[in-house]
């Protein structure tokens, strides 16, 4: 197996000569003696199981630790980026909040908002979660967050819309993609859902394309310069473009949005009004939870984004990473504490049962059962290389940028090329 890398942006870059002292956290809190404690959390399961699992894990939690008290807030995922830096500029932010890793953990280490965690991990999290897992949240040789789930991208589809429009294998290119959707709508099938209202599910096709089409190499370098220059980033875009020539996607995709009702692309996969969906490994979790009977969709299944011909990407890469939590500059001990006690083993295995992906525990791991989530996790640890999204790499300015750029080329609105100028205008900007 080749060792795996996983991209987030300047974090696995050379640093620069920033100078620690200003932004290793954990300044001056009140609540860092014996009294009591009390925390606040930000995460982003607003109903179902997963915001279950938050509010059980605190009360295990607070039964452990009698002094300490969390209050948690859910944010609609989608919300989450804008009101959280509001918070972080304000000087208010939550003690223990989700982390997207990439140039916005980048950026928010640099400003001295989060708490160093490095000497903090707890020996069982270090034994039993991977150092590539860890590596996703790392900055500067410093942990800047507790890595918690695997999230790779891929196709979640319906096994048994495929087999009424005659599909009997997955694709394994583009070419073989594009001839399912034809099979698809031949049956008046919707083939693919795609929720393109909140941006960042259609640039998730833009992403994959890169992937696809750009090296590692590349990849890395624009995470750090934002230069689009490469020939790759449009001929990237330029795939995107005829592969939406074909119409793959559900009508009325533009005003679609991603995981919010059965009217939202993951709905129409969960009620059987599309075929297939490009996603992350939190989307069997959000799928079950719009079904009619809020289950597991019984007939799910997954596959990887398919290869394409003459790419400079390497074959079986794939993009995702690691979603992991983080604490801000000043808060208490006890949120590192925290977050050691979610990385257990017991946690983890809730953790997956809640959200139905695959837990980043190692150990944890061995619990799960369903096909999908072991062909994720089989690849994942295949994959040759793993880019964290692309939006997470760039930064939250211009990876933005992106996402409504490929939105506005899918739209019409826009060719490849003034897709491409577009980004590299933002990025200009900073």
């Amino acid at each position: 197996m080749k060792a795996k890398k996983i991209l987030a942006g300047a974090t696995l870059l050379v640093a620069s000569s920033l100078a620690l002292s200003a932004c290793t956290g954990g300044g001056d809190n009140p609540n860092t003696g014996d009294g009591p404690v009390e925390m606040t959390l930000w995460q982003n399961s607003t109903t179902g199981a997963g915001q279950q699992f938050w509010k059980d894990a605190i009360a295990a939690f607070e039964k452990e630790n009698k002094n300490v008290t969390i209050k948690m807030q859910s944010v609609q995922n989608e919300d989450m980026d804008g009101k959280l830096q509001t918070a972080l500029n304000a000087g208010d932010p939550p003690d223990i909040f989700l982390q997207r890793g990439g140039g916005k953990m980048t950026a928010m280490v640099q400003a001295g908002q989060l708490m160093d965690l490095t000497d903090l991990i707890s020996d069982t999290a270090r034994k039993e979660i991977s150092d590539g897992s860890f590596k996703a949240e790392t900055y500067q040789d410093k942990v800047w967050a507790m890595p918690l789930a695997v999230l790779p991208s891929g196709f979640w589809y319906s096994s048994d819309l495929f087999k009424d429009a005659g599909v009997s294998a997955t694709p394994t290119t583009i070419d073989e993609l594009k001839t399912i959707v034809g099979q698809l709508k031949d049956a008046d099938i919707a083939p693919i859902a795609l929720g393109a209202k909140d941006a960042w599910p259609a640039a998730h096709w833009y992403y994959n394309f890169a992937l696809r089409e750009c090296s590692p190499k590349t990849i890395e370098a624009t995470g750090d310069s934002k230069d689009f220059s490469d020939p790759c980033w449009l001929k990237a875009a330029q795939d995107l473009a005829d592969f939406a020539a074909v119409q793959p996607f559900n009508e009325g995709f533009l005003t679609t949005s991603a995981q919010q009702g059965a009217g939202s692309s993951a709905g129409l996969v969960a009620n059987h009004k599309a075929a297939m969906e490009l996603m992350g490994a939190w989307d069997p979790g959000v799928i079950a939870s719009l079904t009619p009977d809020e289950k597991p969709l019984p007939d799910l299944a997954w596959f990887p984004f398919p290869e394409i011909s003459g790419g400079q990407g390497e074959p079986g890469s794939m993009m995702g990473g690691v979603d992991g939590y983080s604490c801000s500059a000043k808060a208490p001990k006890e949120c590192a504490d925290f977050l050691n006690f979610v990385a257990s083993a017991e946690q983890q295995e809730a953790y997956y049962k809640a959200y139905n992906a695959p837990p980043v525990n190692t150990v944890a791991q061995k619990a799960v059962t369903e096909e999908y989530l072991k062909q994720v996790l089989e690849a994942y640890n295949k994959a040759p290389f793993v880019s964290q999204w692309l939006d997470t790499v760039l930064g939250q300015n211009v990876g933005n940028a992106l996402n409504v750029a490929v939105v506005d080329l899918l739209a019409g609105k826009s060719t490849p090329e003034q897709m491409i100028t577009s980004v590299a205008d933002a990025a200009k900007k900073g």
